[in-house]
């Protein structure tokens, strides 16, 4: 397995903003964005997350670095 911590060293932080959340890494490098919508009708027709969903996710891969090293 490769030592990810190298390429993307940690921790992963969360940051909110409008519509989405971005999971950076400890030199602010964006390595995803996980996107949400509040409102029902857009939300549906675009197929996205409710906001908890989404900030769910957001943390979830934001853990990997700590989850891999063991």
């Amino acid at each position: 397995m490769r030592d990810m911590s190298r390429r993307f060293p940690p921790p992963w932080s969360i940051e909110e903003r409008p519509a989405c959340f971005i999971v950076s890494d400890a030199n602010g490098q964006a390595l995803a964005y996980v996107y949400y919508e509040e409102e029902p009708g857009r939300r549906t027709a675009a197929k996205l997350m409710t906001q908890d969903e989404a900030r769910r996710i957001a943390v979830n891969i934001a853990k990997l670095p700590v989850l891999l090293k063991r």
